[in-house]
């Protein structure tokens, strides 16, 4: 399975519900406290339980809402790539169309709501499922139920023993009036649903969170080293417990051996002393095996530990590790598929390092059963990605909205559109941008018309200065393309940023009019 679509609603800063496309690669990208990491954090709670990084509590409900009298969170997920057949009576297969639990877009659709922030939610599947009393709830209904209602109604079936094909070919007969209707389908009442409940959570993908203001400090085991970590994972393996506990009996018969035979001579020597003593022996189960490999490390060619690396160098390495780490959490459960969310990988990293990065996640999104979420503040990230891939989180006065990231005012893609939008990023090459579009469009001159007029002094061709009377934008330009110029003073940022929203309101009204 693969996640499609995700809604919050009530969830910290999320009040009204939000729908959140997601492709193989998703990048959200917007200001500080705006919400990203918030929605990496809710389907971390709706994926692990909250088992995983993060744990759900009363301080999780939206305040405006909770002081209107709503207390309960909503997190949902779309899911495409569905299981062809899944077992959801005994042994006996169907199908989630057939069962008539998919969504009107054909999607399988996951409700979990959280009264009061508990941790256990009410679950549920919002489908396009059969209304008409006649053959609604066959899903909650008994063997013994559904072959009454076949008996009474004289339906052709092939299996009365089979609930499937029981549900099936009552559907079958009323399939001219099962007043289809999108409903919220309760799955943790009747026995048959929760076992579709259970069967399901075995085709979720595995949903892996990789916090940004995790632990960095040489105190954290994972920076330390995470092979000790990946030690203390490997030796909790059954089959090497039993090996282990293999060892130790045999070491504990060899040092008997040993004991015995030790004090039989001393009885020779000295019967009083001998009959004092007996034999310590640890228990297998006592035993700390991890201590036996507490030197494990990885180290550069000087013998530098991790934790003693640059921070760049140890979040590089704990990225990776976290993702080898999930891949043997996948292989090792029999998880389909997987999900990795990276919250800011470009922290503490030189933009070399985050263009190999993204260019890494890109790939790895491009491998089966395999998706990656990541937020970021970077707007060289940015650029290394596709419109495709983005999500702008926006805050306006009537809430939030996280839409995918489409040209704005510019008619056609603009990443440095992007990162204005995103992070108000000032800079010349979005100037240009914006100039160059104002100067194909063939209406610079209309743009400069009505501008408040300031001294440039320009060098002619001769080496003369000449001053003439231009705009502001004009002036910056100039500055930026001719920068042998030292006559006239820098622009400031103020004025770079003030120029910039001059030429995207001139474009904004040549859109409108066009």
């Amino acid at each position: 399975m693969k996640i499609k679509k995700i809604k919050i609603k009530n969830f910290r800063c999320y009040k009204d519900e939000v729908e959140i496309e997601f492709g193989d690669l998703t990048a959200f990208v917007g200001k500080n406290d705006i919400g990203k990491s918030t929605v990496l954090e809710a389907l971390d709670i709706f994926f692990n339980d909250s088992k995983g990084v993060i744990k759900v509590d009363k301080d999780d409900i939206n305040k405006q809402a909770l002081a209107s009298g709503d207390n309960e969170i909503i997190i949902s997920v779309c899911l495409e790539e569905l299981p062809t057949t899944i077992v959801i009576d005994s042994t006996n297969e169907t199908d989630l169309n057939s069962e008539y639990l998919l969504n009107t877009n054909g999607q399988l659709e996951i409700i979990k709501k959280y009264p009061n922030a508990k941790a256990s939610p009410n679950i549920f599947i919002k489908a396009n499922h059969p209304t008409n009393d006649e053959c609604k709830d066959l899903l909650l209904k008994k063997n013994t139920d559904l072959q009454k209602i076949i008996k009474d109604k004289s339906i052709t079936c092939s299996d009365n023993t089979r609930n499937a094909v029981m549900r099936t070919s009552i559907w079958n007969y009323y399939i001219t009036d099962l007043q289809l209707t999108e409903i919220e389908l309760d799955i943790t009442k009747g026995e048959t649903t929760k076992s579709i409940w259970e069967q399901l959570k075995n085709y979720l993908p595995l949903y892996s969170l990789f916090q940004s203001d995790r632990k960095n400090s040489d105190g954290d085991n994972e920076v330390q080293d995470p092979l000790k970590e990946a030690v203390k994972q490997i030796l909790s393996d059954s089959s090497l417990k039993t090996k282990f506990s293999e060892i130790a009996t045999e070491v504990e018969k060899k040092l008997k051996e040993v004991s015995e035979r030790t004090l039989e001579k001393l009885k020779e020597m000295n019967p009083e002393i001998a009959d004092s003593l007996n034999p310590v022996i640890p228990t297998a189960e006592s035993l700390k095996w991890a201590d036996v490999f507490k030197n494990v490390s990885i180290s550069g060619d000087e013998g530098i530990p991790i934790n003693k690396r640059g921070s760049g160098v140890k979040r590089l390495i704990l990225i990776n590790f976290f993702r080898a780490e999930a891949e043997r959490r996948k292989t090792a459960e029999k998880i389909p598929s997987i999900v990795y969310a990276i919250e800011e990988p470009e922290t503490s990293q030189h933009t070399e390092h985050q263009k190999k990065l993204i260019s890494a996640f890109l790939a790895l999104a491009g491998t089966s059963n395999t998706q990656v979420v990541i937020t970021t503040h970077s707007a060289a990230l940015v650029k290394e990605l596709e419109f495709e891939h983005l999500r702008l989180i926006n805050s306006t006065s009537s809430g939030k909205t996280i839409e995918p990231v489409l040209p704005n005012t510019l008619p056609y893609p603009s990443l440095n559109e992007v990162n204005f939008l995103a992070f108000a990023e000032i800079t010349e090459e979005y100037h240009n941008e914006l100039y160059g579009f104002i100067e194909f469009e063939g209406k610079i001159i209309d743009f400069k018309s009505g501008k408040t007029q300031i001294d440039y002094i320009k060098l002619e061709k001769d080496g003369s200065k000449k001053t003439i009377k231009i705009p502001m934008t004009e002036k910056i330009r100039h500055q930026i393309h001719h920068p042998e110029n030292k006559e006239n003073t820098k622009y400031t940022e103020a004025e770079l940023a003030q120029s910039i929203d001059s030429m995207r309101a001139f474009i904004r009204t040549l859109l409108t009019t066009t």
